[in-house]
């Protein structure tokens, strides 16, 4: 599973592919230049097996892996009993029960038990008291711990997404009626989950978090969870330990609470991928919305909505390199792609054409037989590249189109740039109330958003003017529920101490230019005319100065009392300052507990590419992915206790 090399190249994605492809191959390594014929096969997993598998593995590889089936594991399925099954499954109670009842129904021919975390002892003697009572040892083939217990969203991006994510959440964090044995339980689960990516990437990093938060006992905990497997005889990370690949260049993993920033999830945002994110709910690298159709569309005749739903995948060229790009900077480039595809387009036309000359014109056929020939030939050849990059075209076009709408009808350019001005400390031309009040402007949500923004941002607000925008956003539509969010932002401030001056949470002063009002042709039919061309800013998110610091042993003073772990450390450094690694690291994973969101994974990204000179990686996850709606509901849900 892992790859000995001078310096950790850290890739999620590749990782877990490839781990996921090997227990397809029922655990049996298959090399490169080896052909054989697929071992049909069943694969059963849980929701969560699921949400790992969906991102990486299309359903023609399942095929090539020999997957005939693929079925939820609690779903009414039928016997088959020539053939094997590959289960993928977390080790929980009610899973293995329906195990056993599988086994009692003797629904397949061989079982190959995949647990996607360590399965414990208890359990596992279950198991086997369960194969025994129905006779059935002999089909059992492997049982595996995988430590795949997390979701690869691109090849620098994971999530949680715990199958019961609402006992992670930071509503479960920060509740007040949170017992400890709660908080263990989260904290458990977020242990077994960056161990198992750990394990996957095969790398033992240094911790850093700050301290008297919910990051600091997930540092602890991982870092007491690493250093009793190293002292196993059979350690998950023995292979890389004596090859001394862990000896050098090891990234160091910054743990840290979604309290540090409450400004940049409700934020909104103008990066195409944040964007799908905020406005369709984007997940597992998937998304589903309405799209209007005129009558002439329409198969029942009338005006009315069809769903369209889309996979944006690594594997597409234009996803891959503009999913963090400012929107207008998106549609220039779908403009672009067009443009060439209709160039490319015409040059096979023009080509056919000339194939299929008349007669008075087959002396000059004949002429120009041979280089015709050639040059139709290879345009043929390249019909099922240009069809491919059509469609992408397509389904880029119509996810513009689709953002557009709801940019133009939530005028959600202005809220961008307001925040931004906000968050950057910059004039603003027009009054946070003014927005809040103009029933033009955006959802109560919106208004909601930005104020909370402002509010969290000054240093200091009297009571009766914060009252005065509470009655504002309440005429605005905001209601009890909505407003409930208030309540706990201000507790939260209060407790965080942040009174004594603005937060500095802005990305950085934009750079604003003139109106971006080109109409796109047929095939790219949406016009950005009343749409400001809004340049995303270069300054750091707090979460990207944070890890800028650490990585460069920078003096900060946000993060001078950070602890320190090291697990392959006998002695924690925090006793001895001396023992702490001084060399800049070139590698990060940052982990947020509490939730992440695609406006800090595209600030890593950015500060990552300005840096190109000195090769930097960073991967960035998080507990579970929040939106600016899902977040707001968990603020009012602790504002109302």
């Amino acid at each position: 599973m892992f790859q000995n090399k001078k310096s950790m190249a850290l890739d999620c994605r590749q990782k877990q592919t490839e781990a996921l492809k090997l227990m397809l191959n029922l655990n049996e390594p298959c090399s490169i230049n080896e052909v054989r014929e697929p071992v049909w096969k069943v694969l059963v997993y849980d929701r969560f097996g699921q949400d790992i598998i969906s991102p990486l593995l299309t359903i023609k590889e399942l095929r090539e892996f020999g997957v005939t089936l693929h079925l939820q594991l609690h779903s009414d399925r039928d016997a088959i009993s020539e053939v094997p099954a590959i289960y993928f499954v977390f080790p929980t109670d009610e899973n293995i029960q329906r195990i056993c009842q599988d086994m009692k129904n003797n629904l397949y021919e061989a079982y190959y038990f995949n647990f996607i975390s360590a399965i414990s002892r208890r359990k596992l003697e279950d198991l086997a008291a369960c194969s025994l009572h129905f006779n059935c040892v002999s089909h059992i083939s492997k049982v595996y711990d995988q430590y795949l217990g997390f979701v690869s969203l691109e090849d620098d991006f994971f999530t949680i997404e715990h199958h019961n994510k609402d006992s992670i959440s930071y509503y479960a964090l920060n509740r007040s009626d949170a017992k400890d044995a709660d908080i263990e339980e989260v904290q458990n689960a977020l242990v077994e989950s960056l161990f198992s990516f750990l394990v996957t990437l095969g790398a033992i990093p240094v911790i850093r978090c700050p301290k008297g938060n919910a990051a600091e006992l997930v540092a602890e905990g991982l870092d007491k969870k690493i250093r009793q497997n190293l002292q196993d005889r059979k350690s998950l990370f023995m292979a890389d330990v004596q090859s001394g690949s862990l000896s050098v260049h090891r990234p160091v993993m910054i743990i840290l609470d979604r309290n540090i920033d409450l400004c940049t999830p409700l934020h909104h945002t103008w990066t195409y991928q944040a964007l799908c994110h905020d406005i369709f709910g984007l997940k597992l690298n998937r998304i589903t919305f309405s799209e209007s159709i005129s009558k002439s569309d329409s198969l029942q005749n009338r005006v009315g909505n069809k769903e369209k739903t889309y996979d944006l995948s690594s594997t597409d060229r234009f996803w891959s390199q503009h999913k963090v790009s400012p929107f207008p900077t998106v549609a220039e480039s779908i403009q672009k792609e067009l443009d060439e595809y209709r160039a490319s387009e015409e040059e096979v036309k023009r080509l056919r054409l000339a194939m299929g000359i008349t007669s008075e014109e087959e002396e000059l056929m004949e002429n120009y037989w041979t280089d015709s020939t050639a040059m139709l030939s290879s345009a043929v050849s390249s019909l099922p590249e240009l069809l491919e990059r059509k469609q992408l075209i397509d389904m880029h076009t119509n996810i513009a189109t689709a953002l557009l709408e709801h940019i133009k009808e939530r005028k959600l350019d202005l809220f961008f740039e307001l925040e931004e001005k906000i968050m950057c400390k910059s004039l603003m031309d027009r009054s946070i109330l003014e927005v809040i009040q103009d029933p033009e402007a955006g959802t109560p949500d919106d208004k909601l958003r930005l104020f909370i923004i402002f509010y969290i941002s000054s240093s200091n607000m009297p009571t009766d003017e914060f009252d005065c925008y509470v009655s504002a956003l309440t005429a605005a539509g905001c209601d009890s529920s909505n407003l409930a969010a208030l309540r706990y932002i201000r507790r939260w401030k209060a407790f965080a101490k942040v009174a004594s001056g603005p937060i500095q949470t802005g990305s950085g002063q934009s750079t604003y230019s003139a109106m971006f009002s080109r109409i796109m042709s047929t095939g790219s039919q949406f016009v950005m005319e009343g749409v400001k061309n809004l340049v995303i800013g270069t300054k750091n998110l707090p979460v990207t100065r944070i890890v800028d610091a650490i990585m460069e042993h920078k003096s900060n003073q946000d993060i001078d009392d950070y602890r320190y772990f090291d697990p392959k450390m006998l002695r924690p450094p925090d006793d001895n300052s001396s023992l702490r690694s001084r060399s800049p690291f070139d590698e990060a994973i940052v982990f947020i507990v509490g939730g992440g969101n695609y406006i800090e994974y595209a600030n890593l990204r950015n500060f990552q590419n300005r840096h190109s000179s000195s090769p930097r990686k960073i991967i960035y996850g998080c507990s579970e992915l929040l939106n600016a709606s899902e977040f707001l509901k968990q603020l009012s849900q602790l504002g109302e206790e």
